[in-house]
Formats: structure tokens, sequence, C-alpha cells
């Protein structure tokens, strides 16, 4: 059992309908047919939505899209179209609200790796391999692979564990020609992202994107490169062989699973409120991310 812990009403606001609650995101469809996407506070953990939120990480997190969209402008469209309130939105939305393009979604979640670490490192353990591709020996958790690899992974309901497959599995589902296309757009971003955290002090192990078509055009869509979708590690403690430092949302794991939360994960109980001391570290996380990968202040 997991999923919301306490599942939020989503605001009724005119001329909006609303399509559906995310672990993270609220998505209504505006008069015109255009999405809008509202990030929330929200946190989740072990496929579980907390019941305690971090304030500000939506609109860090859609901040931080915003700034990376500009950096890809040029290898890929994306989806949004204004960062305009609807008319009637409450102001909490502000800076938190994209209004996008309505595409027809690819059903692949699309992940990049330049680093071994979490279900990657558990494959890699038991077969040498992730999603089905060969890796040297000798790798140990936070290795930098020789080159980046795409590793999907099917896109999970609310609750439920994304799971990876195979690149020969995504095109039989979605078809080799589109299969191909995802591969190569994923490991573009991927790179330009990771040449632009280096040069902040910043490792980019590892991603995740979606995608979707708008005619023809291959479109990158919903969050890219935060710390929601992305693992950043500081480059100034990187040792391979243990678990990295990272600018997410270890504090909240952390805690979690130490004996002062007093919860077990492998319960069907759900999990606690989290403590204010991790909430304030945890928001300080995704505000350092922001402020090193964009050179702004965050106000």
């Amino acid at each position: 059992m997991s999923g919301f812990v306490e599942k939020p009403e989503p605001i009724q606001v005119p001329g909006l309908v609303h399509l559906h609650t995310g672990k993270v995101r609220e998505l209504y469809q505006n008069e015109a047919g255009d999405l809008v996407m509202v990030a929330s506070d929200r946190i989740s953990a072990f496929d579980w939505v907390l019941p305690t939120e971090i304030p500000d990480k939506g609109r860090v997190l859609t901040q931080l899209s915003l700034w990376w969209f500009d950096q890809l402008a040029d290898l890929i469209p994306n989806h949004v179209l204004s960062t305009e309130l609807p008319a009637g939105a409450p102001a909490d939305w502000a800076g938190r609200t994209l209004v996008c393009k309505s595409l027809q979604m690819i059903p692949v979640e699309c992940v990049a790796r330049g680093y071994l670490t979490g279900s990657g490192l558990v494959e890699y353990n038991e077969s040498r391999t992730v999603c089905g591709l060969a890796l040297p020996e000798g790798l140990v958790d936070g290795s930098e692979l020789p080159a980046p690899i795409f590793t999907p992974a099917t896109k999970a309901a609310v609750g439920e564990h994304d799971e990876n497959v195979s690149y020969e599995e995504v095109a039989r589902q979605v078809g080799a020609d589109t299969a191909a296309r995802l591969r190569q757009a994923t490991l573009a971003v991927y790179s330009r992202g990771r040449d632009i955290a280096r040069e902040r002090g910043i490792i980019l192990a590892d991603t995740k994107f979606e995608f979707g078509f708008d005619g023809d055009s291959l479109v990158l869509a919903d969050e890219v490169l935060t710390a929601d979708s992305s693992r950043f590690w500081p480059a100034d403690q990187w040792q391979p062989g243990r678990v990295q430092p990272s600018y997410d949302k270890q504090y909240v794991r952390d805690w979690l699973t130490s004996a002062e939360s007093g919860w077990d994960r492998r319960s069907e109980q759900p999990p606690p409120a989290l403590p204010q001391e991790v909430v304030d570290a945890t928001r300080a996380k995704y505000v350092e991310a922001y402020e090193r990968l964009t050179g702004i202040t965050w106000t």
C-alpha cells in the first residue's frame, strides 16, 4: 500500500477543468485546450506523497525548469506557451504555473545515466548490466560510466514504482523510429545538462525526461533537470564507493528510515509528518541547487 497520505482536493478555477492530481503537480485544461500545470510544494518518498510540504519547492522546480528550457532551446522544442496566471487563479499559483501545449505524450520515462547508482547499481551488482546494457567490471556506487547510457522505464501511477525496461521493449511499445528519437534526444539533453552543471561544480549523475509529439515534432515536456527528476551531486565531495551527498530529498529519506521517525517502510502504515528541521534542510538543498545552477539568488 502506498500513494497519498492525504490526497488533496484540487482548487477549482472558473474556465479551467481539473484533469489530474499527480505526486507534485495539478493538471488542468483551459478553454483553448492548453494544459495548465501547477507545481505544488508536495514531496514524495518511498512511493508515498508525504503529509508535510516543503515551502517554495514548487516554485523552485518551476523556475529551474524554465531556466533549463532556455539552455536547451537549440536542441529541442519544449511545451511551454506562457507563465501568465489564468484569470481567477489564486495568487499562490504565481511562479509555479505553466501554460503548456497539449501533446500526444509518449508513455516512457526517458532516463539517462552518466554515473552508476540507485536501481542501476542494483541491477549491475546482479548481472553487470543496466537495462540489459553490458557495463565493465569493477564499477561501484558513484562510478562514472564510460559514456552516458539510455535506460528507459515504464511510467507508473502514483504509489507505484517505475520499472526499468530494455531499449528493445521501448521499440516494441512505441515503434523503432520513435524509440531511436527518444534515445538520441535523451542523451543529447543529458549531455548538455551535464556539461553546464559541471561548470558550476555539480555532477548530474542521472535524470529522467518526458517527451510528447506535436504533430511529427518531438517536444520536451513536464519538468526538466530539477532536483526532483535528477540526481545532483556536489563535485567537490564526489567519492565513488559510497552513497554520494546530493541536492534533493535525501534528508527526507534519511529521516524516514531513521529510528527517530518510528516508521517501518515495509509496513502498510503511511509515513509520519516531517519535523521542522528536516523541512528546513530539504528546502535549503532545493534552493542551493537552483542558485548554484542558475547563478540567480532565490528570493
